[in-house]
């Protein structure tokens, strides 16, 4: 197995552990994001195990993990959960909901729209509550509370140090919402830390 593989496999199990964390609080206190959806495309969702979860949660929701191919090959679904292999810059899975989870906070704006842009492609309607749900950082979140906000901080030193990247403040969100073409968001404070972005 190449360095590149097993650094991947690494970054994925580290993401799995943080989804292991949120998943509770994201479906108790998050049903109305999902309401109303027929498929979600969990978009780098690893070995899937926030895209397990919902799927159980949601069974009248199809589910699917969207990665790079090597990720997903030998992963083996369920009965509204599958694995799709591709890549986010070139094309995502079709879904009424796509799912960003800390995804690309270590990545350029550029980058970022390019992404969201192909986010909005798969979507088939976006009049009918189809969305992009992105779980990430907002620096500036006022209905944040101390100890969030302390949080924020940290990991926003943390980025700046090991990726050289800073977390995003609200108007920096909607500028890139706006130049991916989304008409509007919405920033709820489910998760605290990393609330729930609806675009």
């Amino acid at each position: 197995m190449s360095n590149y593989i097993m650094a991947h496999k690494l970054y994925h199990e580290a993401m799995g552990s943080d989804a292991r964390l949120i998943i509770s609080v994201f479906i108790k206190n998050g049903k109305g994001v999902f309401e109303g959806l027929k498929s979600l495309v969990d978009v780098g969702g690893g070995t899937g195990i926030m895209a397990k979860a919902v799927s159980k949660a949601f069974p009248e929701l199809k589910c699917s993990v969207f990665d790079l191919p090597h990720m997903v090959e030998g992963l083996e679904g369920g009965k509204n959960m599958n694995y799709i292999g591709g890549a986010m810059f070139k094309s995502v899975s079709s879904a009424h909901a796509i799912l960003l989870k800390w995804i690309l906070y270590d990545w350029s704006d550029e980058n970022y729209i390019k992404v969201l842009k192909k986010c909005k492609e798969a979507i088939p309607n976006k009049e009918n509550g189809e969305k992009v749900i992105v779980i990430d950082i907002v620096t500036d979140n006022e209905k944040r509370d101390d100890k969030s906000f302390e949080a924020q901080l940290f990991s926003n030193v943390l980025t700046v140090v090991h990726v050289s990247r800073k977390e995003r403040n609200e108007q920096e969100w909607a500028k890139l919402f706006s130049d991916s073409g989304f008409s509007h968001y919405n920033i709820s404070p489910i998760l605290g830390l990393g609330p729930v972005i609806e675009a």
